[in-house]
């Protein structure tokens, strides 16, 4: 299940401002709040373990890496552990027993924050890892998840329409009922992952490895899978018309 707040938890997260933040007394102030008072502030939030006031933390994140490039990475870093730390993957039996779990709306806003950040600012930065967590029905439409590492990751019934996921490292990631309709998935390693009732409408599949992937029931209308290996793909009541075009 995932973590509730804590005295350890609000630790952690005070250290990760104070080494975002290591000269506090140099920093440009943002509106309204210098960064140590809105240290201070998410600190109080958290203590109060409100979730609603939380969300400023995200908010306040997310002002500061548009306006200072140099911190972004550091602060999709500490957004990454954060989510790390609370969507914890849960046991299949939990997750049997517990399918119609919805994502917190504090780890939605943190992964909004990393999905619509500026990708070209950190170019040159090691790709996003968001392996191994469950993030059910997470709302990633338009995301740009390049390379990012989502390995054994739970996305069933996320939304992923338009996501750029180029590249991304997918294998044994459950994406049972996602809706991945004009995703970039070009190149994505998506070997032994569950694609069951996915929406594949319209994706770029070109040169994806979908090798032993379950697509059973999915919608691939439209699709470009040029290159793709295929090899011991599960196919059955999959609705296809694949797009007869050049690879791209």
């Amino acid at each position: 299940m995932a973590k509730t707040w804590n005295p350890r938890n609000i630790l952690i997260l005070e250290k990760i401002y104070q080494a975002l933040f290591p000269n506090q007394n140099q920093v440009e102030l943002i509106p309204q709040y210098s960064y140590t008072q809105s240290l201070h502030q998410a600190i109080e939030q958290l203590e109060r373990q409100n979730r609603e006031i939380n969300l400023t933390v995200f908010e306040d994140l997310a002002t500061i890496a548009q306006a200072d490039p140099k911190l972004q990475r550091k602060i999709m870093t500490a957004l990454t552990n954060f989510i790390r730390n609370n969507a914890v993957e849960e046991t299949q039996i939990q997750v049997q027993d517990n399918q119609l779990s919805t994502i917190r709306a504090d780890i939605q806003a943190a992964l909004s924050v990393l999905a619509h950040r500026n990708a070209q600012q950190d170019k040159e930065s090691e790709p996003l890892d968001l392996s191994h967590i469950d993030i059910r029905g997470a709302n990633l439409c338009g995301a740009n998840l390049e390379m990012t590492n989502l390995y054994q990751t739970n996305l069933s019934g996320a939304d992923l329409c338009s996501a750029n996921l180029h590249g991304a490292i997918l294998t044994a990631a459950n994406l049972s009922g996602a809706n991945l309709s004009g995703a970039n998935l070009k190149e994505a390693i998506l070997s032994a992952a569950n694609l069951r009732g996915a929406n594949l409408s319209g994706a770029n599949l070109n040169r994806a490895n979908l090798y032993l992937a379950k697509l059973d029931g999915a919608i691939l209308k439209d699709a470009t899978l040029n290159g793709a290996n295929l090899r011991e793909a599960q196919f059955s009541d999959v609705d296809i018309l694949i797009k007869p075009i050049g690879d791209g």
